[in-house]
């Protein structure tokens, strides 16, 4: 609508909120997950307990089954190696065709992941993206990696905080930063979580 005004708010605001789109994925994100993630994160079993989350289960299933991200499994064998650790597991090795399957998956997940990025690029060179006119695509592709980066560190983080929950205070670590960390996440109960 021509001059209509959104709460007052001054247009530099609605330019980054509603003209990027920035103020759908932060309602989706603290709506959708982030609220069910720290309810699930006290209340387990009681967040589970229902017909959608059985559902929610065989999505997740079909998911695996088919191995659209199968790349991670990857991932996580080369983090092992780079370490210079085995793969600790409670599966028996793989044989067979099992195996052929398993990596039949990592092959198709690659494949997808590939072919995502492609088509990603493309289109920041291409000039299909929602980004600022004007910007060039070396540095949009950069914008676009670093922020990748940024999510897969967050998402990382909040595992790994999650994880650390379930551990008694003796076994978080020795490091300052580690141990400021867990006091600011911990205290009041775990509700920082």
């Amino acid at each position: 609508l021509p001059g209509a005004e959104v709460f007052g708010l001054p247009q530099w605001v609605i330019n980054i909120f509603l003209g990027s789109g920035i103020a759908m994925v932060l309602q989706n994100v603290v709506v959708g997950q982030l609220t069910s993630q720290v309810d699930a994160s006290h209340c387990m079993l009681d967040y589970i307990n229902n017909h959608f989350m059985t559902f929610t289960y065989w999505v997740a299933a079909l998911i695996e089954v088919t191995g659209v991200m199968h790349t991670s499994y990857l991932i996580r064998m080369m983090a092992f190696w780079a370490a210079g650790k085995p793969v600790e597991s409670n599966e028996p090795p793989k044989t067979g065709f099992t195996l052929v399957f398993f990596w039949g998956r990592v092959l198709l997940s690659l494949f997808l992941l590939g072919y995502a990025l492609a088509v990603t690029i493309a289109a920041i060179f291409q000039g299909k993206t929602t980004m600022w006119e004007g910007l060039h695509p070396w540095v949009g592709l950069l914008l676009f990696l670093v922020l990748m980066c940024c999510v897969g560190l967050l998402e990382g983080m909040q595992i790994a905080f999650f994880a650390v929950a379930k551990l008694p205070k003796s076994e978080r670590g020795d490091s300052s930063l580690a141990l400021k960390t867990c006091h600011c996440l911990f205290k009041n109960g775990g509700k920082n979580l």
